[in-house]
């Protein structure tokens, strides 16, 4: 063998080898997409859909990766690090963006909505995407979509719970956002804000007396274990957003800005659909663990929860929602 060829057989050993294989067919862009959710919540098994049909329709130039169960950190430590520029996303409910625009708040308040659809048409509104503008100017961030549905919120308690009074003195795990803690805190309990992670071993430990979910993180965590009472309050219609970096949005190429989009909102409709159908299963379940399951007279807590409306001023957004909701 000639000393060109010895050459040449050297180069091409390289050049097709495994990692020089690997390495040249490595994503152009890749979002770490991180959540604080279980991996068989229905969020994380859409968002799996979601990685496929992006890589899919990318060929491979677009990666998603999926971090479950806080692994990427809190909520709140995935949003910093999206809003420093890092490819990162994550699922966002209303009130976590609301600290920079004021007006999400509404979508997350406590028995405006009637029902989710109405929240789902309102995320596809000219309203909904000024609002939106609104938070990628001020903070760097840009909610992809908002229909990944979770679910409506119930109060998980080691007691009996029918009426407001009945959670006096009861400290129930929320979310550290002022709009979470105020309506809490008005339903009659006692709002303790802790990391998701952290109420599993705070109600085993009796660091907390409660909280408050959906059907899909009750079961995912398994709160069922460490919980007597859910009372189906429907506080809340829990609808979140998959939020990244503007900045890395904007690196990619605008067909690939527009497959990310489509691709997020249409598995954020699977997940809705998800959590929809599978709410009564979920229930049932937890039945069968020995947990009571109770739906309320929600009266009482719709009136309690009206002194956070006018605490926030959330009448001028209720307006804009419903006028929204006409077109």
């Amino acid at each position: 063998m000639t000393f060109r060829s010895v050459i040449l057989a050297a180069v091409l050993a390289v050049t097709l080898s495994p990692a020089a294989i690997s390495a040249a067919s490595a994503a152009s862009y890749t979002l770490r997409l991180g959540t604080v959710l279980a991996p068989s919540d229905p969020l994380v098994v859409a968002a799996e859909g979601m990685k496929k049909a992006v890589e899919e329709r990318t060929k491979g130039e677009v990666r998603v990766q999926i971090f479950p169960s806080s692994q990427l950190g809190d909520t709140q430590a995935m949003m910093d690090q999206a809003a420093a520029g890092a490819g990162v996303g994550t699922f966002v409910e209303a009130s976590r963006v609301a600290v920079h625009v004021p007006n999400f708040n509404v979508l997350v308040a406590p028995y405006v909505f009637t029902n989710i659809d109405e929240i789902a048409r309102f995320a596809e509104s000219d309203t909904f995407a000024k609002w939106n503008e609104q938070l990628r100017a001020k903070t760097g961030l840009t909610l992809l979509s908002f229909n990944w549905y979770q679910g409506a919120r119930h109060m998980l308690t080691k007691k009996s719970v029918a009426k407001p009074d009945d959670l006096k003195g009861v400290r129930v795990r929320t979310i550290g956002e002022p709009l979470w803690i105020k309506t809490i805190n008005a339903m009659g309990a006692t709002a303790t804000p802790l990391p998701w992670a952290e109420v599993y071993p705070a109600l085993q430990t009796g660091v907390i007396d409660g909280a408050e979910a959906q059907p899909s993180a009750i079961w995912g965590a398994k709160l069922y274990e460490v919980v007597s009472h859910v009372t189906l309050t429907e506080h809340i219609f829990l609808m979140s957003g998959l939020i990244v970096s503007d900045k890395w949005l904007q690196s990619l190429p605008a067909d690939y800005q527009k497959i990310v989009i489509e691709e997020s909102k249409r598995w954020g409709a699977s997940a809705l659909k998800s959590n929809v159908d599978g709410a009564a299963k979920i229930f049932a379940d937890i039945k069968a663990k020995g947990v009571t399951v109770s739906e309320p007279d929600k009266a009482p807590f719709r009136a309690a929860v009206k002194a956070v409306h006018q605490e926030l001023g959330l009448a001028p957004m209720v307006a804009e929602v419903q006028a929204a909701l006409k077109k």
